[in-house]
């Protein structure tokens, strides 16, 4: 799942620290997303149904955590960017990831054996193959 640009916004703000309550979600992505807390809410609404977040209560507030894996998101994320845009046959390089302030170096490697593991169509077949 590749989540929109306001979903991911909020996603890596709960990868940097979580768990984060709704005022201080809105708090930590106001000066990018550049919204009303009622759109954070309703954003997170819509996550919390599609599986994107997870909610619990901890003394007596409601608390966000990321329920989508951030390797995997961004993985995901260059997957798409590699296939759709690009047109590429191949994995995207993972020194695209170098200098990331999301990815820590510990995280690279498993980057990129996640993206070595390039998906397959319902057939079996990576993209590309049947062209070759």
């Amino acid at each position: 799942m590749v989540p929109s640009n306001p979903e991911l916004c909020l996603l890596k703000a709960l990868w940097r620290q979580q768990p984060l309550s709704a005022r201080e979600l809105h708090e930590a992505v106001a000066a990018e997303l550049g919204w009303s807390f009622s759109s954070t809410r309703k954003t997170l609404e819509r996550m919390l149904e599609k599986r994107m977040v997870s909610q619990s209560t901890r003394h007596g507030v409601l608390v966000y955590e990321a329920a989508l894996e951030k390797l995997g998101t961004l993985a995901a994320y260059a997957r798409d960017f590699g296939t759709r845009i690009l047109e590429l046959d191949s994995p995207l390089p993972v020194t695209m990831f170098t200098g990331s302030k999301l990815v820590d170096a510990g995280e690279l490697a498993r980057l990129e054996r996640m993206l070595a593991d390039w998906p397959e169509d319902e057939n079996g077949d990576k993209p590309g193959d049947a062209a070759k």
